[in-house]
């Protein structure tokens, strides 16, 4: 059986234990809270190991420090790692910190036996600070629920997923906008939608409407939401710029490194990409013409990849090359 933690952080702000009346008054005022990538690392994964009848405790604090020669798979997210006095050897993510300066001394002050990360390029990032075992993880995409629509539910040719995290103003005038231009020169119909301000559930009713996906990001560690889009059957245009990690707490006086990627997991039948606005009109024109002609079928390449099962499996791996090292 699997010792399971992953917390979400829920400090006291003001006084003692005021996080519980908190809590409340979000929960009236806002409803459900809506799920973050590094919650939907640890739901997904959670659902795969039910998918293949594999056991396990869910934050049992208790268990662990009575067992301490047991594994401890702690998906996230980092506070968990000072959550108590650990003993117990710790498989780590993929649900990380950002950057090991974050943690310099990771495995000096725990007993942390690999880490795993979401995508290969954060791994070379990250190869430089430890010698440590770290290993490449990508969670998996539930294909039943992240389904192809009928085409009759089709209403819109594009959906506009703006995932733009840095300097928006400026990209909402250098890309953005003249994207928008181009697809209504095209006559094409769209939707859009923006990075922290949907639910789940807004997102996959905007992908049963559309018959493709425009992607901006400056990059990913995995992208689960452009991975649902393909799971979905919607082929997608995906804005992949490279160059440096972009993230401002850290570039350029901390860390410059590259290359990055948007789409770490893909291949040619999820779709295409362009790398400045200047390359979108002819990237956007034959991507549309290969769309028409159903050159693209990028469900088969998250069956192929990306799975619940799959990518389960894939855990319970390095769940034993942890016990048996």
């Amino acid at each position: 059986m699997l010792n399971l933690f992953y917390e979400e952080p829920d400090g006291d702000r003001w006084l003692p234990f005021d996080r519980l009346p908190r809590r409340i008054v979000r929960r009236v005022l806002r409803g459900r809270p809506s799920i973050g990538g590094h919650q939907r690392v640890f739901l997904n994964l959670r659902a795969g190991l039910d998918r293949l009848g594999v056991t396990y405790r869910l934050n049992d604090y208790d268990h662990a420090r009575r067992n301490p020669g047991e594994l401890a798979c702690i998906v996230g997210k980092a506070h968990v790692l000072d959550r108590m006095q650990w003993q117990n050897p710790i498989l780590f993510g993929a649900a990380v910190f950002s950057h090991p300066l974050d943690d310099p001394h990771l495995f000096a002050r725990l007993p942390v036996r690999k880490v795993l990360l979401p995508g290969a390029w954060m791994k070379e990032m990250w190869r430089p600070y430890w010698d440590e075992p770290i290993a490449v993880w990508p969670v998996g995409i539930d294909t039943d629920r992240w389904r192809p629509a009928d085409a009759a539910r089709k209403r819109f040719d594009v959906l506009l997923y703006d995932k733009v995290r840095w300097d928006h103003a400026h990209f909402e005038t250098a890309l953005i906008e003249p994207i928008r231009r181009k697809l209504r020169d095209s006559g094409r119909t769209f939707k859009e939608i923006r990075y922290g301000f949907y639910r789940e559930a807004q997102f996959h009713a905007a992908l049963v409407e559309c018959r493709t996906m425009v992607f901006l990001c400056e990059h990913e560690t995995q992208g689960i939401a452009y991975q649902q889009a393909l799971a979905c059957g919607v082929p997608i245009l995906a804005w992949n710029r490279g160059g440096y990690w972009q993230d401002p707490a850290y570039f350029p006086d901390k860390v410059k490194f590259q290359p990055v990627s948007s789409v770490p997991y893909w291949d040619e039948r999820c779709g295409r990409i362009f790398a400045t606005i200047e390359a979108f009109d002819d990237a956007w024109d034959r991507f549309w013409d290969e769309v028409r002609s159903g050159r693209f079928g990028p469900r088969s390449y998250i069956l192929e990849n990306l799975t619940l099962e799959q990518c389960a499996r894939q855990y319970m791996r390095h769940v034993r090359s942890v016990s048996s090292g």
